[in-house]
């Protein structure tokens, strides 16, 4: 799985060296896309923008960092869900017209994208890239001639299905908003000087600056001059953060929605210890995104915690290469077993998730070859039973494979003496926010948004409609009757 991008944005009091301050930044978001990356700054005139296909070093170099002279400015990192990997998809986006030229970086994902960009191109507007956030742009350009900056961005907000953490630039303010159900994170630091807003709040560590809070859900923030104006222009019910920036996307060392990542995970391994208990000799992570649910489940089990697997962190995800053979091959550049550790003993080994399968079976098999006795897979997320419409890039359900198996046959798919997966209800419980104010579509089938042919918590629901996965454990939390409607905030009851 990879997420779409991470955003930020910087807004100083008087002339300094934005870009510079987005690029260190960037670094730090690194993580949330590899694809493209871009910076775009405003002097106070105009606008100047540098992005390209590649890494934020691949892409920038310290001369293009001092041509980008500007007082505020804005950041992207890309990996693509909505429009290819291409340049004309590379942010941030820029859209012109009578009233100015406006730049925009967007982290999310619309499902509505297409019913607007049919209205728009219908009232003649010209699309240049096939992403959802040059329709956000077009849609905020067309409000903005109607309306002043704030009630704009109000009718922006109301049109908009989806998840979105959005930095714009109008003119040299900085605008930053956070959809109303949170479902992407966003927070605001202060720098010497000046403001910063990121994806994750290792952006704000890397500048050496103080974090002050999560942007809130429907939260509309104007930065001038120095100083900055909040508005709560929506204010839901209930919000919908993904369950997966605390699974897999975030950095261990980021505070997303009031929680430390790091601890998250702790508490999930040692959940995954309480619900999957299993005789081993030793207790082994899936580098890199295996290592902290590990530690929890060696704290909590006893287990001594070994490495049985380690990573080459110089072979890139793009790595590809032709034939069954050669695919073997790929899996051993990437990952190398540890063989003294592993060799004649039982192991837990921990991942975060299982998506198709077939990279937790090359992985044990590998283990296998190399004279382990036994291994125990242990996952830090729930079945995967359905795709994400809402920013990860995500197999269809045709080809994830607890969709369509019980634990029992992906157990038989990846060949593991015994498979334990996270609970829902112990990964609500180890995250700290309740059932109410999470998206965990991908678990249940069932979205905080209206999605086409997809079920939405919006409405009340039969136990007969989740998949079977679902059924089982909701039977476990007292939903016995078949046709009894289910409130969707009861569930975590």
């Amino acid at each position: 799985m990879h997420e779409e991008c991470g955003v930020v944005g910087v807004s100083f009091k008087e002339e300094s060296q934005a870009a510079l301050t987005l690029y260190y930044a960037l670094y730090a978001l690194q993580h949330r896309g590899q694809e493209s990356a871009g910076i775009t700054v405003h002097d106070g005139m105009q606008l100047w923008t540098l992005k390209d296909m590649g890494m934020v070093p691949d892409v920038f170099n310290r001369r293009d960092i001092q041509r980008l002279k500007g007082h505020t400015g804005i950041g992207h990192v890309r990996y693509s869900t909505t429009g290819g990997s291409k340049i004309e998809n590379c942010q941030p986006l820029h859209v012109s017209s009578k009233s100015g030229t406006i730049a925009i970086a967007h982290n999310g994902n619309l499902v509505n994208s297409k019913e607007l960009r049919c209205e728009l191109e219908r009232e003649g507007r010209i699309f240049l890239s096939e992403s959802d956030t040059e329709v956000i742009a077009h849609l905020l350009v067309k409000e903005l001639m109607h309306y002043d900056l704030e009630d704009a961005i109000q009718e922006l907000i109301r049109r908009l299905i989806g998840s979105y953490s959005l930095v714009v630039l109008v003119d040299d303010k900085l605008i930053v908003i956070r959809d109303p159900l949170g479902i992407k994170p966003m927070c605001l630091g202060r720098i010497e000087n000046g403001f910063v807003v990121a994806s994750e709040s290792v952006a704000i560590d890397i500048l050496n600056g103080e974090l002050i809070r999560d942007i809130a859900p429907g939260e509309v923030l104007i930065f001038s001059n120095g100083t900055y104006e909040s508005r709560q222009l929506v204010k839901s019910k209930n919000y919908a953060h993904c369950v997966f920036e605390y699974i897999y996307f975030a950095r261990p060392d980021s505070i997303i929605d009031g929680e430390l990542v790091y601890n998250v995970r702790m508490r999930i391994g040692q959940t995954l210890s309480e619900e999957h208990p299993v005789k081993a000799d030793i207790v082994s992570p899936v580098p890199d995104s295996g290592i902290t649910y590990a530690i929890g489940f060696s704290k909590k089990s006893g287990i001594d915690y070994m490495e049985g697997l380690m990573k080459n962190r110089y072979i890139g995800r793009t790595f590809i290469m032709p034939g069954q053979d050669m695919r073997e091959t790929a899996v051993r550049l990437k990952l190398n077993t540890i063989k003294p550790n592993i060799e004649g003993k039982s192991i837990v080994l921990v991942d975060d998730s299982i998506v198709r399968g077939t990279t937790s079976r090359r992985i044990i098999d590998l283990m296998r070859k190399s004279g382990t006795k036994e291994v125990h897979m242990r996952v830090a997320s729930p079945p995967i039973i359905s795709p994400c419409y809402l920013g990860i890039d995500m197999a269809t359900r045709e080809e994830l494979v607890a969709a369509h198996k019980a634990v029992k046959g992906v157990e038989a798919v990846i060949n593991a003496d015994s498979l334990g997966y996270l609970s829902i209800e112990g990964l609500v419980r180890s995250i700290g926010i309740p059932y109410d104010d999470l998206c965990v579509g991908c678990l249940t089938g069932v979205y905080p948004v209206e999605i086409p042919g997809e079920r939405c918590a919006k409405r009340q629901l039969k136990l007969s409609e989740f998949d079977e996965p679902v059924k089982k454990e909701l039977r476990s939390l007292g939903s016995s009757k078949f046709n009894e409607p289910i409130k969707i905030e009861n569930l975590k009851r």
